[in-house]
């Protein structure tokens, strides 16, 4: 499981009319947990850090848009 993703199980009223939803889920940037960039991180290539668009593998993160 990719730590950057929480999950929670939404409140359901007793009187709510809409069919329950079961676990949703959300994704946190990595930015949130780096307070500062530390020197020396590891880089990824040039081609890759554009493909990526990152240079630092710690700041990636995928993002995979539901359809």
């Amino acid at each position: 499981m990719n730590p950057q993703v929480r999950m929670y199980v939404p409140f359901r009223g007793p009187f709510d009319p809409c069919p329950p939803i079961g676990v949703k889920t959300y994704v946190t940037p990595p930015n949130l947990f780096i307070q500062f960039q530390p020197m020396g991180l590891p880089q990824f290539s040039p081609y890759e850090a554009l493909t990526l668009g990152t240079l630092w593998p710690d700041l990636y993160s995928n993002y995979h848009p539901r359809r």
